[in-house]
């Protein structure tokens, strides 16, 4: 094995995978944390396996160095936004070949600022120099990097090396967050990290969210930052934004937001209810309260008809119930009682945004009622069980119509979406989606990773559609349909494309990959040779009124697929036909 560890870092066979993190308030990436393994073949690939024999032999920091110098590259080259966090373990720090400096010259050969390198510092095993471990981050401080710690709650002294070293950044044990939201002593730690952070000034990163509920409690509980399965797995290409759903409620997402141009919008609960001008008093406010036992809001609407906020019944009754409330408050104007956390929504907002946004909004402030508006003018208010109501209506109808694999709308809810466009005249484009050659390698390597294919396939349509005005649906197998009504669709095709061509090799063997394909029976039983899997996209853009119905749309979008799946590779195809006769042009993709 020594021998092996001599040839890996010789020959730099150490591969890099980056994992996104998650800025939970802004719904965006943050950075990337860089992950190595050793040859996928060798018994080193493990990083546990890999690192713990670096150290054992004296030389951690040699692989340490070239572990960060491929992070850095790949970084680099993949055009990765945000910030780069990179491990190191303190013991390397104490090895007798450690040099200060080395990672700001590679950082400088590749041309990629420090300010963007967070130095994480991964204790693994017991270090009590604790003098050497603050002058290591304050010379790393010095040239630009933040510290962070990983692993908070798993090492031997993670509280002492917080306080010794106050790092910019630190990481919750993934124990902490497995589970947390079924885990009051798990929630009790985690509040007590996130107490001791704000008085040290620093962020709190959640490590190992990898359910739903995880996710929902961890941003609940002030977590800005978090990482984990849930979010993306480390891959060698990372996804650079993250798909929307992933924020939204489960039973929203178990159809995808892709469904929410399907449902009604938010004004079909709008009730125009008693408002009051900003001056109105608190005791004209209590005496409307006192008389309406069913009225749980009262919206505040200045004399241009704008909402300012809504006051709440139980905050103003016991304002006034306390001791001397009305005396001391019952003539000043009630504007000073709004709640802070009033939700106000557009008439347009389909149920599934005003879902999403009131959720989000009770983590920190209970919402009964939420204001709904028409141009900006007051129109009513909303009730949040009247939405729930109705959401969970729409969900009902979806499920009955969502592919069981991927979980995105089928045929019905795909026609009625181009019928609804072609009934409001509107421009959009319909790209038909197809696996080429996936018959052989169901046949080779079985259904379950087909299965796999499928979804990952799923997977990447709908992170690059818009779920403000796109959709996407899945016809059933390998066929997928995108109805585009974002202007930009072409280069969201080309991007469909081009993470396809870097993900795809990662489902088939080494082997396979190394030739290019796969041998497989043909349909007269002989065996041939297909290459790797390739995706065809047909697309077709209608002219308003050029189309009578859905029938119309499907002909022309399968008549684009047919004309895509002659091309080679992965192709892209844009039919200029209006009706399902003409002719189109090719625009091959290679």
């Amino acid at each position: 094995m020594l021998d092996e560890l001599d040839t890996i870092i010789r020959s730099s066979a150490v591969s890099t995978l980056f994992q996104p993190i998650i800025n939970l308030n802004r719904r965006k990436i943050f950075g990337y944390e860089a992950l190595s393994r050793g040859p996928s073949d060798s018994q080193l690939h493990s990083p546990i396996t890999l690192f713990e024999l670096a150290a054992r032999s004296g030389r951690l920091f040699e692989l340490e160095l070239l572990c960060r110098e491929l992070a850095m590259r790949q970084f680099q080259r993949l055009e990765l936004a945000g910030n780069l966090f990179l491990n190191a373990t303190p013991l390397s720090l104490l090895q007798p070949d450690h040099r200060s400096g080395k990672t700001l010259e590679k950082l400088r050969e590749i041309g990629l600022d420090p300010q963007r390198v967070v130095i994480e510092l991964t204790e693994q095993q017991p270090l009590d120099d604790y003098d050497l471990m603050r002058q290591a981050t304050e010379h790393y401080r010095a040239m630009g990097f933040r510290i962070a710690i990983d692993d908070l709650g798993a090492g031997y002294a993670g509280l002492r090396m917080w306080a010794e070293l106050r790092p910019d950044y630190v990481k919750i044990d993934r124990h902490f967050i497995q589970g947390i939201d079924e885990d009051r002593v798990k929630q009790e730690f985690v509040r007590s990290i996130i107490d001791i952070s704000q008085g040290l000034n620093c962020e709190i990163i959640a490590e190992g969210i990898e359910t739903e509920a995880e996710y929902r409690t961890v941003f609940a509980m002030g977590i800005e930052m978090g990482q984990g399965y849930y979010f993306a797995r480390p891959r060698a290409a990372p996804p650079t934004v993250m798909r929307a759903e992933l924020f939204t409620s489960d039973s929203a997402r178990s159809t995808h937001s892709h469904l929410m141009r399907l449902s009604e919008t938010v004004a079909v609960l709008a009730h125009d209810i008693t408002h009051v001008a900003p001056e109105t008093t608190t005791e004209r406010v209590f005496e409307i309260f006192s008389g309406a036992p069913d009225l749980h809001s009262i919206p505040v609407v200045d004399q241009l008809r704008q909402p300012l906020g809504m006051v709440r019944r139980h905050r103003l009754m016991d304002v006034c119930a306390a001791n001397y409330g009305r005396a001391l408050y019952g003539k000043k104007p009630v504007v000073r009682f709004m709640d802070p956390g009033t939700v106000i929504v557009d008439r347009d907002m389909s149920l599934e945004q005003v879902s999403q946004l009131v959720t989000d909004t009770a983590y920190r402030h209970p919402v009964n009622d939420f204001v709904i508006t028409c141009s900006g003018k007051y129109m009513g208010i909303g009730k949040v069980m009247d939405l729930l109501k109705k959401i969970t209506e729409l969900q009902i109808r979806n499920a009955r119509y969502a592919n069981p694999l991927t979980l995105l709308p089928g045929n019905v809810p795909i026609y009625e979406e181009l019928d609804r466009l072609l009934e409001e005249g509107r421009r959009f484009a319909v790209a038909y989606c197809d696996l080429d050659s996936f018959k052989p390698f169901n046949d080779v390597y079985g259904y379950a990773r087909g299965d796999q294919v499928i979804q990952t396939v799923a997977e990447i349509l709908t992170t690059h559609v818009d779920c403000r005005n796109d959709f996407a649906g899945h016809v059933g197998g390998d066929d997928f349909i995108l109805i585009f009504t974002s202007e930009n669709w072409r280069e969201r095709c080309n991007a469909i494309l081009e993470q396809f061509e870097r993900e795809i090799p990662n489902v088939y063997t080494q082997t396979d990959r190394e030739q290019g394909g796969i041998l497989a029976q043909d349909r007269s039983g002989s065996t041939a040779f297909y290459p790797l899997l390739s995706l065809s996209i047909g697309v077709v853009t209608p002219e308003p009124g050029s189309c009578e119905s859905h029938h119309d749309v499907a002909a022309l979008a399968t008549e684009a697929k047919h004309q895509a799946k002659r091309l080679n590779g992965n192709a892209l195809f844009v039919d200029r036909r209006t009706k399902p006769d003409g002719c189109g042009e090719p625009n091959p993709r290679q």
